[in-house]
């Protein structure tokens, strides 16, 4: 699971019967790796679907336990999970793809080679396999045009941008830029920006100058004019308190 996440969070939401079930499946996979490909999809109906933390659920925890007991590394490893997940359904992808930093944690020799799910998920418009995708993982091995692309698909697609790790450490000048456009494209049409783009400008000054937003202020467009008014509006209370 999630480094965050303490193993007795899943431990706590299965039943007796499920728990016996689990144990039993993680022991097979750790004797036989091929013995995933068939408990893998049962997960779900035997241990439950329900929330657990931290964006998780209790069939993603459970299918994360499987995969930490595969007895394989790098290549071998890489090849497996990317046959469950290309063979598996949205449930089993977004597993698939919350234990890709966990699996590396436990196998440096993995790197970077899950990557391409990685890509393939943000090619696609599933909001919950991007979501997925963009976990610690994704924050390690994304290039940073890649890692700029990703964000603004997740502010396009309405994911908010608290649930991408590795932002506060990767939002850098151009991806401020390109949000600071987006926020623009936005005004210029009219409608309300998401309030988490803010704080990235913030972080990039003049970046908002840069996009020509302000300006929208003295639009002869009454709805271009009022949306600048609150897109600035919302930028301005993002300041830290006494800053100009």
């Amino acid at each position: 699971m999630d480094p965050h996440i303490p193993p007795t969070a899943l431990d706590r939401q299965l039943t007796a019967e499920a728990q016996r079930w689990l144990t039993d499946a993680v022991a097979r996979v750790g004797q036989d790796p091929a013995a995933v490909r068939s408990v893998f999809p049962a997960v779900a109906r035997r241990c439950g679907r329900g929330p657990l933390v931290a964006g998780w659920t209790v069939a993603d925890a459970a299918r994360a336990r499987l995969l930490a007991a595969l007895p394989l590394r790098g290549a071998a490893l890489a090849e497996e999970i990317t046959a469950l997940h290309r063979y598996g359904d949205a449930a089993e992808q977004r597993a698939v793809l919350r234990s890709l930093a966990l699996l590396e944690d436990a196998d440096t020799s993995f790197g970077a080679l899950g990557l391409p799910l990685v890509t393939a998920a943000l090619r696609g418009n599933d909001t919950d396999l991007i979501e997925a995708a963009l976990g610690p993982y994704a924050a390690r091995h994304l290039d940073y045009d890649g890692y700029r692309h990703a964000v603004l698909k997740c502010v396009f697609c309405g994911i908010p941008l608290d649930r991408i790790a590795g932002l506060a450490e990767r939002a850098d000048r151009e991806l401020a830029r390109m949000l600071a456009d987006f926020a623009h494209e936005r005004v210029a049409a009219g409608r309300a920006v998401p309030a988490d783009v803010w704080p990235v400008l913030r972080a990039h000054p003049g970046t908002l100058e840069a996009s020509g937003l302000p300006a929208e202020t003295g639009s002869p467009v009454p709805d271009r004019r009022e949306a600048a008014v609150r897109a600035l509006a919302a930028y301005s209370a993002t300041a830290p308190a006494g800053a100009a």
